[in-house]
């Protein structure tokens, strides 16, 4: 399920020659892995971050030219053509090693994801090729200002004219929407049906006319979060993805692939390299504060451990779970809500770790020194990628079977459900 070969699988070379081949070339011509170099939500300059951008194009161009890009990706899109285990054995042995994260996540899961179930053969030649060689970064444009979790309550409208759709709205959190270039956008093409019934997803070039980006300051600093208003924006119907008014059945393979990100065989990803607010491991900032010899640090320590290790054994179980087809895609949102609660815990331990340095800190206190940042940023694990609300709706509703939560809002048409004391004309 999280790796399309096709019937491309005929003399694929096997796993252990192809790790052996990955480990020369990974030692031979990457970095180091580095925290500061990677996509994260910190606080950095615009040229910074440009300059990073622009240097993961290169690095990203270097896979593809080595043959590591798209390793699930069918050849005839410029990937590789093998399978998921290729991918694994690829990201354990970049361990320790950099990688062009700007690539990774939203670019090849879940658009890449996304285009490859749903794209015409137009689209996927035209963009995944490019993706692959470091051309093409894409976002979702998906969460708008108005709709929280709810993903069907679109209000950006997108209206037929000939052969193009002109759109207007605003969509929000999108991270990293001022240094890239594509996005699959979701909108509302009919007003006369209930909300899931009247959504098209379309591709449009971000920097375009039309599309105003504003960049949104976070507790950090940051300002990787961004609120995009689009305003007359031309799309050709070429350029819409899946069948008009069906743009549910797109999302729901949408989220799955966001839900499973991290277990995806569309990602590269150091294994062990941190994930959602990255930072310092905790027996690092343990070691800067002093605290090794502690025993009440040492079992904050081997929770976090316990931690990590019980979301990735969950993650590949779940995941060979879904591909074989003894459990549904929707148990993917078991992953995301495990996930997302540990990485905000493992977060809070880091700040309980570092002590004082937390609430006030210098340089001096290396490791420790953005633990209390990390702490007032912790809920963006439980937001960014889905939030874990709604994946105990998905457990509770189409994991377990319970019953669903009452929407009154089901089987009305969207333009009569009440919204802001307002309603469309």
């Amino acid at each position: 399920m999280n790796g399309v070969v096709g019937d491309e699988i005929e003399d694929v070379e096997d796993v252990e020659s192809f790790r052996l081949r990955a480990r020369a070339w990974i030692r031979a011509s990457l970095k180091p892995y580095s925290a500061e170099r990677a996509m994260g939500l910190g606080s950095v300059s615009a040229e910074e971050e440009l300059a990073a951008v622009a240097y993961e194009r290169q690095l990203q161009r270097a896979f593809f030219d080595a043959g590591f890009a798209g390793i699930c990706i069918p050849r005839k899109y410029s990937g590789q053509g093998l399978t998921p285990a290729h991918q694994r054995a690829f990201n354990e042995e970049l361990a320790g090693y950099e990688c062009p994260t700007r690539f990774q996540i939203p670019t090849m899961a879940p658009c890449a994801a996304v285009l490859l179930e749903f794209g015409t053969e137009e689209q996927k030649t035209r963009h995944l090729p490019a993706i692959l060689k470091g051309e093409e970064i894409w976002m979702q444009f998906l969460s708008e200002p108005s709709g929280g979790s709810d993903l069907a309550g679109a209000l950006t409208s997108a209206v037929r004219q000939g052969d193009d759709w002109v759109l207007n709205g605003s969509k929000i959190w999108t991270t990293g929407a001022w240094w890239s270039d594509w996005a699959l956008c979701l909108a509302r093409t009919n007003w006369d049906v209930p909300k899931h019934r009247g959504l098209t997803v379309f591709i449009l070039p971000i920097r375009q006319p039309g599309i105003e980006i504003s960049q949104i300051e976070m507790l950090n600093g940051g300002k990787d979060f961004c609120q995009e208003y689009l305003t007359d924006v031309v799309v050709p119907d070429a350029d819409r993805v899946g069948d008009v008014d069906n743009g549910w059945t797109v999302c729901v393979r949408w989220m799955f692939h966001e839900r499973t990100i991290f277990t995806s065989s569309y990602v590269t990803h150091p294994v062990g390299a941190p994930r959602g607010n990255g930072g310092a491991a905790p027996i690092d900032i343990a070691r800067a504060a002093d605290r090794l010899a502690d025993p009440c640090a040492r079992d904050l320590i081997g929770e976090a451990r316990m931690l990590e290790v019980v979301s990735n054994e969950l993650s590949r179980r779940i995941s060979a779970g879904m591909t074989s087809r003894r459990m549904s895609d929707q148990a993917a949102a078991v992953s995301r809500l495990f996930g997302g609660t540990a990485r905000a815990r493992t977060t809070t331990i880091k700040s309980e770790l570092a002590g004082p340095a937390a609430a006030a800190w210098s340089d001096d206190d290396g490791a420790a020194s953005q633990a209390g940042v990390g702490f007032l940023m912790r809920q963006t694990s439980c937001i960014g990628g889905g939030t874990t609300e709604m994946a105990r709706n998905v457990v509770s509703e189409r994991v377990l079977g319970m019953p669903r939560e009452p929407a009154l809002d089901r089987d009305v048409p969207f333009r009569d459900v009440p919204r802001g004391g307002s309603r469309r004309a």
